[in-house]
């Protein structure tokens, strides 16, 4: 077709004489052209074709999570170890955590099959296990082990300041004896260096529990230390204003840490804050960037030994009545026999309430105080968080729906139809037996355990490390 094409081109040529001649051209060029595209198309579908199993291996959408019950994590177990690690990168360091409670595309819905999810015709995750990728976290934890630096700026003992900006001499303790424990650990770790070069990382080492509670400062006057301090250390050495701070980090487990960056704003946007409380609606707190401590209890000596048998009660509830949500809860449930909730002293001892109950709520007050799901943990207790909006902690690398209940405010008045009607038993031995295996992840141990909660936001922040420098 394409010869009879040209042929009868070139006899209307002779035929019309040296003035169609000027028509001959561009026919011509346009004949060619369409050629090309079609060899084009050919070679480059055979291509597509023979690479297309490498292609989709490498470009799968990214990991997406949800701390709530109304959508399901995604993952990709079928890829080579070097694509999941790839991807784990990716899916962890890229991607804003804001956004990965976001329901995958609608061409990839997954479909649900007992305990297990798939992703078209592949399982994708097992939801009882405690890890959204056991072999992935375990492959980048020893990873991080290796490779991640951390610099102090150093402060000498006799700094006026010094109880401040030095690691406690006590033992910590109290609600926000976190804060105190990954200093300690941290500056006796080997993450530290003392070659800025070699880091990662930099640590901000003042502790706002303790600029709250020094009488030269106090809650007005932390906004300007923090100002201060940063303009010394900028001024001093190169670091921050190589990343603008984006490489630097600091602890603030009590609440005052959000606004205490208001006169700072370039630690607000671009520091790490390693917070205790993290809400997607809380101005001082940046989901995808900042990251989580959970506020534990310090505990000496081993968990007590746990019995679920034992468990008489189907839940239980203890705290002030300082919000809407926990005058609502007790308001719905003052008077069951089975869901316990109580305001003010009790009777009986807090552990052994713990440990006679199958479920233990946590519910927001002024916040949602990590304390008791820690508490939960240790005791053997199933959490149920009753909170909208956030942050719970190791969400990057533990699959809260294997070991705790994740409801909205609004699901308070169906709690006893979810936790006796929707959790079978089965479901609820799966999530005891889980919350057992994750507790470890929620200790301190002086030295650091491999695993424990010390370790696990360290492999947090390594995850959040930038390798963004400007010169």
């Amino acid at each position: 077709m394409v010869r009879s094409s040209f042929l009868y081109h070139y006899s209307q040529r002779r035929l019309a004489g040296p003035l169609s001649g000027f028509f001959f051209i561009p026919t011509t060029l346009a004949l060619f052209t369409s050629l090309f595209i079609l060899f084009y198309i050919y070679s480059t579908s055979n291509l597509f074709s023979h690479h297309n199993h490498h292609a989709t291996s490498l470009f799968k959408p990214p990991f997406l999570f949800s701390t709530t019950p109304h959508f399901d994590p995604i993952f990709h177990n079928n890829a080579s170890d070097s694509t999941k690690s790839n991807s784990f990168r990716l899916g962890y360091e890229l991607r804003p955590q804001s956004q990965r409670g976001l329901p995958p595309p609608p061409q990839f819905s997954p479909k649900v099959s007992g305990e297990c999810f798939f992703y078209g015709s592949g399982k994708i995750e097992n939801n009882n296990d405690v890890f959204h990728d056991r072999d992935i976290f375990l492959e980048d934890y020893k990873e991080m082990n290796r490779s991640l630096k951390i610099y102090v700026y150093p402060h000498r003992e006799d700094d006026p300041f010094a109880n401040v900006l030095l690691p406690p001499e006590s033992e910590p303790d109290g609600n926000y004896a976190s804060e105190s424990y990954l200093k300690k650990a941290l500056m006796k770790s080997h993450f530290i260096t003392i070659e800025p070069t070699e880091a990662g990382l930099f640590f901000l080492p003042f502790s706002i529990a303790r600029l709250l509670h020094d009488r030269r400062v106090g809650v007005r006057g932390i906004q300007d230390f923090i100002r201060d301090y940063i303009q010394n250390i900028s001024h001093k050495y190169p670091y921050w204003n190589r990343t603008g701070g984006a490489d630097h980090f600091y602890v603030a487990c009590h609440s005052i840490g959000r606004p205490a960056m208001n006169k700072a704003p370039d630690v607000k946007f671009n520091a790490i804050q390693v917070v205790c409380s993290s809400s997607y609606f809380f101005t001082g707190c940046i989901a995808h960037k900042d990251t989580f401590l959970p506020q534990i209890w310090p505990r000496k000596g081993n968990p007590p030994n746990l019995d679920s048998s034992k468990r008489k009660r189907l839940a239980f509830f203890a705290g002030g009545v300082n919000s809407p949500i926990r005058v609502k809860l007790l308001e719905t449930w003052k008077n069951d026999s089975e869901i316990f909730v109580h305001h003010g002293r009790l009777k009986t001892t807090y552990a052994d309430e713990l440990l006679g109950s199958k479920f233990c709520l946590h519910v927001k007050g002024i916040e949602l105080n990590t304390v008791g799901i820690g508490d939960s943990l240790y005791y053997g207790c199933v959490p149920v968080i009753i909170a909208n909006y956030y942050d719970l902690p190791f969400a990057d690398v533990l699959n809260w729906k294997s070991f705790s209940v994740v409801v909205t405010t609004s699901d308070i008045p169906s709690l006893k139809k979810i936790l006796n009607d929707i959790i079978s038993s089965n479901k609820y031995l799966m999530l005891q037996k889980n919350v057992l295996k994750v507790r470890k992840h929620f200790q301190w141990h002086s030295p650091p355990h491999d695993f424990d909660v010390f370790y696990m936001v360290m492999y947090e922040l390594w995850l959040r490390r930038s390798s963004i420098k400007i010169s």
